[in-house]
C-alpha cells in the first residue's frame, strides 16, 4: 500500500513539475532593430534581470542591423514581437498592415544628424547635406524616416540625398571615421563614441532630451516599443501582458537605480571594452526612458503629423493612428508588477 501511494504521489508531483515548467516555458521571440543601441536598453536589460522569466516566459532576442529588419521578421514569421521604433506602426497602416505598440519604453528617438569628422568644414547645417552621402541603420528604418523628414523640413528634396545602411554601432562609427560617409543619423553609444574621439563632432540635430525632441517635433515623440501585429496580440494576451509586465518592471528598477548599476548588469560584449565612454552615454539617455511603459496620445499624433509631412502616402490614408498602439495591457500591469504606471 505504501509503494503504490508512493508512486501516486511520484507520479502527481511529476505532472506538477511538469504543468508548472510548461507554464513557465512558454516562448516567444523577440527581433531587436540593433541590440548595441542603448534606445533598446529596457528589452536587453529585462533579459539581464531575469524579468521575462519571472513573468513566466522563455524569451528569445534576436539581435538584428535595423528596425526594418527586425520588423520584417516579424512579418515573415520568424519573429513574433519587434523591439523597434514605433513609427513603423504608423508607416505601415498607410499600407493597411496592422500593427500595434503594446508597451513604449523611449520617451525621446534619441536620434543624432552627425556631420563625418573629415567634412566638418563643408557641411555646417542640414542643407548642406544636398547630394551627399548619409548613413542611417538600414534603408526604411526610422533611423532612415528621420533623415528625409529633416531633408524635407530644412526644404531639400529627400530623393537627392545618398542613403547608405552602415548599422547602428561600431560599423556606424567606423563608417563615419573611413569617409565612406558624409553624415549619419546615429544613436548611442556610438554618439558619444565618436564625441570621444573627435571633440570637435559637429551634431546637426539632436533628439536625445527633452528640449531637443520639441525644438525637432514640437511635442514629444515617442521612440522604442515592443509591437507586434493586431493578429497576433489579440491571440496571445497573456504573453502580451507578460512581456508588458517585463518591461515596465525593468524601467522602474532603471529609475531606482545609478547609470553604473544598469552597466553593471548588461551583457559584456554590448558595453565593449570603453566602459566609461559608455557609461557617459547611457547618462545621456536614460533622461529619455519612460517611467511608465505608456505612449502619450499626443505623441502617438506627433509621430502621424511627421509622417504625412513626409509621405503622401500616409497623408493621404485617414490613418486612425489610436489604432496604432494600446495602454491596455500596460494599465494592467500595474495591479501585477506592484508599479505604478501613473
Amino acid at each position: 500500500m505504501n509503494k503504490m501511494l508512493g508512486r501516486v504521489t511520484g507520479a502527481l508531483l511529476a505532472l506538477t513539475m511538469s504543468t508548472g515548467l510548461a507554464s513557465a516555458a512558454t516562448k516567444v521571440t523577440i527581433a531587436i532593430g540593433g541590440g548595441a543601441c542603448l534606445c533598446y536598453l529596457p528589452t536587453v536589460l529585462a533579459k539581464q534581470l531575469g524579468e521575462y522569466e519571472k513573468a513566466g516566459l522563455e524569451v528569445e532576442l534576436v539581435d538584428l542591423k535595423g528596425g526594418s529588419d527586425a520588423l520584417k521578421a516579424v512579418l515573415g514569421g520568424s519573429a513574433d514581437v519587434v523591439s523597434g521604433y514605433f513609427d513603423h506602426c504608423v508607416n505601415l497602416a498607410a499600407k493597411k498592415q496592422e500593427m500595434q505598440s503594446f508597451v513604449v519604453y523611449d520617451r525621446y528617438p534619441g536620434l543624432v544628424l552627425v556631420v563625418a569628422p573629415s567634412h566638418n568644414k563643408e557641411i555646417s547645417s542640414i542643407k548642406d547635406l544636398a547630394g551627399k552621402k548619409v548613413g542611417v541603420s538600414a534603408p526604411g528604418s526610422s533611423t532612415d524616416f528621420f533623415l528625409k523628414y529633416m531633408l524635407k523640413k530644412n526644404g531639400l528634396d529627400p530623393t537627392g540625398t545618398a542613403v547608405i545602411g552602415v548599422g547602428l554601432g561600431a560599423t556606424a562609427v567606423a563608417a563615419m571615421e573611413q569617409g565612406q560617409i558624409d553624415a549619419a543619423v546615429m544613436l548611442d553609444p556610438a554618439v558619444t563614441v565618436l564625441q570621444g574621439k573627435h571633440p570637435d563632432l559637429k551634431i546637426l540635430s539632436d533628439t536625445r532630451t527633452q528640449h531637443d525632441t520639441l525644438e525637432v517635433f514640437g511635442g514629444e515623440y515617442p521612440g522604442g516599443a515592443l509591437y507586434s501585429t493586431v493578429a497576433w496580440i489579440a491571440g496571445h494576451e497573456k504573453e502580451t501582458q507578460a512581456l508588458t509586465n517585463a518591461i515596465v518592471a525593468t524601467l522602474a528598477w532603471i529609475h531606482s537605480h545609478t547609470p553604473e548599476e544598469i552597466m553593471a548588469k548588461m551583457p559584456e560584449e554590448l558595453v565593449g571594452k570603453d566602459k566609461a565612454l559608455y557609461l557617459a552615454a547611457l547618462k545621456n539617455t536614460i533622461p529619455m526612458y519612460s517611467q511608465t511603459g505608456k505612449m502619450d496620445p499626443k505623441g502617438a499624433d506627433a509621430v502621424l503629423a511627421v509622417f504625412s509631412t513626409g509621405s503622401p502616402e500616409v497623408a493621404k490614408a485617414n490613418i486612425d493612428v489610436s489604432k496604432t498602439f494600446t495602454n491596455k495591457f500596460v494599465e494592467q500591469a500595474k495591479g501585477t508588477t506592484g508599479t505604478s504606471t501613473k
